[in-house]
């Protein structure tokens, strides 16, 4: 459950991350309620996890999903380049992320 709690936690990074994009200095209000709800709800799901999971991997996992997450976005959405090293250095974060979760006890 906790691993689960904390993938979803990396989601609501990503949102949030979105959010801010859109934020414009925190003047868009929607926008910034969306940032401030999702950093919150992601924030508490990592606290959460991190009772039952390590909390350096915790946070690792936490941090690769939204980052993984955050350049995807940029790629699909905001039209980031996509090139063969972007790919596989998003890949090598990826497999980092399992290590960690394959390690934790």
């Amino acid at each position: 459950m906790a691993w689960l709690l904390l993938i979803l936690g990396g989601c609501f990074e990503v949102g949030f991350t979105t959010c801010l994009r859109y934020a414009d200095g925190f003047r868009n209000i929607p926008w910034t309620l969306g940032f401030l709800v999702t950093a919150t709800l992601s924030m508490v799901l990592l606290e959460m996890a991190s009772r039952s999971i390590p909390m350096g991997t915790a946070y690792a996992v936490w941090t690769g999903i939204g980052a993984v997450g955050a350049v995807v976005v940029g790629m699909l959405w905001f039209g980031e380049p996509v090139t063969v090293l972007r790919s596989l250095l998003i890949l090598g974060v990826v497999a980092c992320i399992a290590g960690l979760k394959l390690t934790a006890h």
